[in-house]
């Protein structure tokens, strides 16, 4: 079985998650940020990925590193889910409307760490949640989970859109990537021998 359990503890933050890349898309999240419960929700539904979050962060200061450090964590526990890649795809993409807005995503878990992150944003703030930690939550996910992502806005000016896109883009390009091939179940799927 494909898991992970992190718990994370630092000055700023106190989290517990697991994860189940073969699950059903449940979720039971409470991050202490309204908007991020939300994406993560959408995103485990999307990616058919069992998540389970608990966070205590400082919130009364700002969002910042509750969303960095739950990125953090998610990063780690697929990382560690994944094992070696035997068997994984590897490489997913998603095209996805989201109403006006239309987002591409496309990953590969290389073992790399890059993101390539082309989404502008029009309004600061959706709700209370400050709209650039979009990029900061991807960023920490992509360099602990050594995956290298792009996420692309292709047309959209609702900023809220535009961020449950990427999250369901990407939870939708997560699902096909980590997806066991049945033609190459026993081999990594690299030249190198190795992810």
């Amino acid at each position: 079985m494909r898991t992970a359990t992190i718990h994370r503890k630092t000055a700023e933050t106190d989290i517990t998650l697991s994860l189940n890349l073969d699950g059903t898309g449940a979720s039971e999240i409470n991050s202490g940020c309204g908007f991020l419960d939300h994406m993560l929700t959408l995103f485990a539904k999307h990616g058919r990925f069992d998540l389970t979050l608990s966070c205590k962060g400082d919130v009364e200061v700002d969002d910042h590193h509750t969303v960095e450090d739950i990125g953090i964590a998610l990063g780690e526990a697929f990382k560690i889910a994944l094992g070696n890649k035997r068997g994984i795809v590897r490489y997913g993409s998603m095209i996805l409307p989201m109403d006006e807005s239309l987002i591409l995503s496309a990953v590969d878990l290389s073992g790399r760490s890059y993101l390539g992150y082309d989404v502008s944003i029009p309004a600061e703030k959706v709700g209370s949640f400050d709209t650039e930690l979009g990029e900061e939550f991807w960023l920490a996910f992509v360099r602990n989970s050594l995956s290298t992502l792009h996420i692309v806005q292709l047309c959209g000016k609702n900023s809220h859109h535009i961020l449950e896109g990427s999250f369901k883009s990407v939870a939708r390009s997560l699902r096909a990537a980590v997806a066991i091939d049945p033609a190459a179940r026993d081999e990594i799927p690299s030249t190198k021998g190795v992810l």
